[in-house]
C-alpha cells in the first residue's frame, strides 16, 4: 500500500473483527453499527453471534464468521458442519483454522482433505479463507499450506487467528504467500495490525484484506483521503 490509496479503499479491505467469546449481543450489535459508520467492507463475529448482525442486512456489509476457531484442533467434519451452520445463520464468508499440527508438519494430504470438506459444505459463492498461523511456521510450511489452500479451492489464505503468543501478520509471511499463490488467492493479514504504517507494509507485500478490531477507527483516521 502507498500513500495514494484512499481511505475508502482501505475501509473496503477491512474485516472488522469482534471474535472474543464473551462479547454480548449488545456489544456485537454496537460493533455492527460502528462497522456501518466506518464504511468497512466486512464484519466478523463468532458463530453464536451471527443472529445479532441483522442490522447489516441491505447495507452491503458482508458478514464473516469462523470455524474450528481458534485452535484448529476440531475434526474436519465438525468444521464442515460448523461452516454450513454459519452460512445458514447469515454468514457470507467463513474463516476456518486448519489443523495446526498438520500445517506445522507440512501434511499436504490432511490440509487438502480438511479444506475440501469445508469447501463442499459451503460452496461458492461463499468466500472461504483458511487460517494457517504463520507465526508458528517457517517459510517451507507457509508455502506448503498456501499451495494446499489453492489446490483445495479456498479463496483466501489468512495469516493468523490473533489468539496465540506468536507473531501475527508480517510483510515477510504475506510476501511468501503471494509468491506461492501467484495472485490466485486473496491474502488476509491478521494479528498485530495496530498502525497505518504496518497496514501499508502488509498491503504492499500483497495483502488484500486486513483483519482488525478496535484499531480500525484509528487506522482509517490515519489513512487520510
Amino acid at each position: 500500500m502507498n500513500d495514494s490509496i484512499t481511505r475508502d479503499r482501505l475501509a473496503a479491505m477491512i474485516d472488522y473483527t469482534l471474535d472474543t467469546p464473551w462479547a454480548s449481543v449488545t456489544e456485537v450489535r454496537r460493533h455492527v453499527a460502528t462497522a456501518l459508520e466506518l464504511g468497512v467492507g466486512q464484519v466478523c463475529v463468532t458463530p453464536s453471534m451471527l443472529h445479532a448482525t441483522n442490522a447489516a442486512d441491505g447495507f452491503g456489509l458482508r458478514v464473516v464468521s469462523v470455524c474450528g476457531f481458534p485452535s484448529g484442533g476440531h475434526h474436519q467434519l465438525i468444521k464442515a458442519a460448523e461452516a454450513r451452520l454459519a452460512v445458514e445463520s447469515g454468514a457470507d464468508e467463513v474463516d476456518v483454522v486448519l489443523d495446526l499440527a498438520a500445517v506445522r508438519a507440512g501434511d499436504t494430504n490432511r490440509m487438502i482433505g480438511e479444506i475440501v470438506a469445508v469447501r463442499e459444505a459451503v460452496p461458492s459463492p461463499v468466500t472461504l479463507k483458511v487460517i494457517i498461523e504463520t507465526g508458528l511456521l517457517g517459510e517451507t510450511e507457509i508455502r506448503t499450506a498456501a499451495r494446499a489452500a489453492r489446490t483445495a479451492g479456498a479463496n483466501y489464505v489468512r495469516t493468523s487467528t490473533g489468539w496465540f503468543d506468536c507473531p501475527g501478520a508480517t510483510p515477510e509471511a504475506v510476501r511468501i504467500i503471494a509468491e506461492e499463490t501467484g495472485g490466485g488467492l486473496g491474502i488476509a493479514a491478521a494479528g498485530g495490525i495496530t498502525t497505518i504504517d504496518r497496514a501499508r507494509e502488509l498491503v504492499a507485500a500483497g495483502a488484500t484484506r486486513l483483519s482488525v478490531g478496535a484499531e480500525a477507527t484509528a487506522l482509517l483516521d490515519a489513512s487520510g483521503e
